[in-house]
This record gives structure tokens, sequence and C-alpha cells, in this order.
């Protein structure tokens, strides 16, 4: 165990990554303990087995380490309010008779903001100087983002002004603001509207609410969202945008957006034909080590992840491999959002070749240089049994971008047998043993 040097290595690579400080995101000032454990004073720790990220974190990082469009195979679905809806037979962009009410659902990074951007841009008459648009997201941060892709896609629009409705913009009670689009959070949006009267919601041509999933997952705003909705004109164009589409975003959706367009994306079949599984029987964490370091003796790895249970294993493995000489970075639950994202930007740059984590970034992270990920924990849900959807996620960061990928998973015990027999039944794939004291079956399974 070595957690006095690890402690130094976790000092050294937070001073390698500098916070993004042109986000100007209020958080609570963060330094490591001296175990070298980074603690928020603004949420209680975590237990390891609870650590799951809530889904406003989750789409902040997303949106701060995505730079390009994803690349997807789902098939989009339209679905019609009516038969006489020009979706039918559309053959132009100009017999959309647009603007039209639409509820649309699709993953991180298929360019959601980008398109209710757009529409709200295309709406904006400069030489009125009030309110015009009105954009809802559930999180001060989020609306940072999303004001920063207004202003980036704007900016040949000179004229154009941009105001947050958020927390600590104070206005003088009775002021009436001028600028065009307002972004924000419920609170304040319905404050700003209702109480304060800095809006005049009637004349709001153009309401976006984004970021559905997380907006009814977060106490209040649902309510929130719909009485800032009744509040605005009947042509109001209203905008609806989620990640997922559950039954519960669906029945708020409904409520929210009136006679909608429908465009959402068939769920994403469940495909491992590009990765390559295998299991590696061991006794101890220490044996489970030891495979890791064979595989990586034998084989050329451009990138590796490697998934752990908690995050006492995580800085325990990193510090190990840090010893070996891999160049490592840790990723957990008690680093804030800015910093996680930056130590993947330094991960997807090549900077460090070996990232280990928990499952906070199981999903949403696309490094095309990521060659094999080890579960050296198997994922289990909180009852023991396995998180098939986990798993999925977690080795699905390897076969990325139409290449063959390698997952190698580690089983110390007969209850992690259980679980990989479980997840091939579920999958109904089979994952082949691999005897990592075998240098030349390690080596046949990269070719």
């Amino acid at each position: 165990m070595a957690t006095d040097s690890w402690a130094l290595a976790v000092d050294e690579q937070e001073a390698a990554v500098k916070s993004m400080s042109n986000l100007q995101i209020k958080e609570e000032k963060v330094k490591p303990d001296t175990n070298g454990v980074i603690k928020t004073n603004a949420t209680p720790e975590k237990t390891d087995e609870e650590e799951k990220e809530d889904r406003a974190a989750q789409s902040l990082l997303n949106k701060l380490i995505r730079s390009n469009l994803v690349d997807n195979t789902n098939q989009v679905e339209v679905l019609q309010r009516d038969p006489n809806s020009p979706l039918y037979s559309v053959k132009s962009f100009e017999e959309l008779r647009l603007p039209q009410n639409l509820i649309a659902q699709s993953q991180s990074g298929t360019g959601k903001t980008a398109a209710f951007v757009l529409a709200m841009l295309s709406r904006v008459e400069p030489a009125e100087r009030y309110p015009q648009c009105l954009c809802l997201s559930p999180t001060y941060e989020l609306a940072l983002q999303t004001g920063k892709v207004i202003e980036q896609m704007g900016k040949f629009h000179p004229e154009l002004k941009l105001a947050y409705a958020v927390r600590g913009n104070k206005l003088e009670r009775g002021q009436k603001i001028s600028e065009h689009i307002v972004i924000g959070t419920p609170g304040t949006v319905l404050d700003w509207c209702s109480k304060l009267k800095f809006i005049d919601p009637k004349k709001i041509k153009v309401f976006v609410l984004d970021e559905a999933d997380v907006m009814i997952a977060t106490q209040g705003h649902q309510d929130q969202s719909i009485r800032i909705q009744r509040m605005l004109p009947r042509n109001c164009q209203m905008l609806l945008f989620s990640a997922t589409f559950e039954d519960s975003v669906w029945k708020f959706a409904q409520k929210v957006v009136p006679d909608p367009n429908i465009i959402k994306l068939k769920r994403e079949e469940e495909t491992l034909d590009t990765i390559k599984q295998y299991y590696v029987l061991c006794n101890s964490r220490d044996e489970k080590f030891q495979a890791l370091c064979n595989i990586y003796g034998a084989i050329t790895i451009a990138q590796a992840m490697i998934f752990c249970h908690t995050r006492k294993t995580a800085s325990w493995l990193a510090a190990e491999l840090s010893k070996e000489g891999h160049q490592v970075a840790l990723l957990s639950g008690e680093m804030v959002v800015e910093q996680r994202a930056a130590v993947i930007e330094r991960f997807r740059e090549g900077k460090e070749k070996v990232l280990v984590t928990t499952n906070v970034c199981a999903r949403g992270i696309d490094v095309e240089q990521v060659s094999v990920v080890i579960n050296f924990d198997l994922p289990v849900d909180k009852d023991g049994n396995p998180d098939n959807e986990t798993y999925l996620h977690r080795i699905g960061r390897t076969g990325r971008f139409g290449k063959r990928g390698l997952a190698v998973n580690m089983v110390d015990s007969k209850h992690s047998m259980n679980i990989l027999n479980r997840i091939q039944e579920h999958f109904n794939k089979k994952i082949e043993r691999l005897d990592t004291d075998d240098l030349d079956e390690i080596e046949k399974i990269a070719n």
C-alpha cells in the first residue's frame, strides 16, 4: 500500500489539471486532505456503493468533454401529431411551415443544443428590445454552458443580447430587461416572470425546455416549469429536449408541450460484436494486479481504461501502476466536474496512457485510442446483482469508431464467477477464459 506516495501523486496530477476558469462556475474550494482525498463542503461524501453520478453532473461533464458530434447508428423515429402534418410528405425545408411544437430525444453529443439555439436565433427580431425567447436549464452550470453556445452561434448577430436568469444575477425591482434571449433556471425565471415582472411572458415567441430528464429529477423544477409555460401565449413555439425518454419524461413533456411533433432515437441494440471479451481467474487483489502487468507486458496497448468498484481500490491500483512506470490518471466521484473534465481531456490527448476510474466515467467518454478495457472489479448493483447496463457502457469504451476492442474481466471468487456467468447469459455472448501466465496466449488475443 503506497497511500502516502499516492497522496503526492494526486497533488501532482491536480497541479497539472488547470481548472476551466472561463466557465466562471461558482464551486466550493477543493483541497485534498492528508490522504490525498478530495472532499467538498457542499455535499456529504457518498459511500463507494452509492457512488452514482447525479444526472445534472453527468450532463455537464458530457458537455465539457464533447468537442465533436457523436457518430450514432440509431434509427430516427418521427411521430407526427396528425396525418395532415407536412412531415408526412415534405420535400423541402420551407414546406415544414415552421414553427411547430417539438419534443425531441437523443443522446448527448447529437446536436440538440445547436438545434434549439438555431430555432431561437431564427425567431429573434433584434430591433425589438425585449425578451422574445426563453430557455430553461436545470442548473446554473448547464445554463452557462448553453449560453456559451448561444454566444458562439450568435456572434455574427452582434446586436443580439443574452441575459442569464440565474442565482446571483440580481436586478432592481420594477426594471424591465431588454435582452432578446433569456436563459435560466426554473425558480429564477419564474420569479422574473411573475413576482419581479422583469419579463413579459406574453411576448415570448419560443420557449425551450432543455435537459427534461434532468429537470424532473430536481425537486420543484417540474412544477415551476409548468407554471412558466402556462403564462406564455398560445402561439408561442414550445420545444422540449431530453437525452432519455422514460415514462416520467414523457408525462412531463405532454404537460408542457401541446400538440407536438415528436422526434426520437430508437433504442440502440446492445451489440458487442466488435469487442473480444475474456476473463482471468485470480485468487486475490495482488494476483489481479499481476495478471494486469502480464497483459501489459505481452501486448501493445495504446490506451487503457480500468474500472474499479470502490475509490479505495482505484487509488491503490493507480499507485501500484505508477510504481511500475505507467502514466496513470485517476478519476473518481470526489472530484468536482471541471476537474474530471480536465483529467479526461488529458487522457484524450494522450498525456496519460492509463485511466483508472470508478463508475463515474463509464458513460459518454469516446477516446479513439482506447484499445483495452479492464474490469478490475465486475460491475454490480447495490444488491450485489450483475449490473448489465454498466457492463455494456464500461466495455463500450473500447471498440469505438468501427475498431476492434478488447475487454478483460478479473474474477477473484465464486461470487464474481457467478456474476460473470449471468452477464454472459444476459448478452448471450461467450466470454473466453484467458491464462495470463501464458504469454503466447495473451499475444494471440491482440491479433
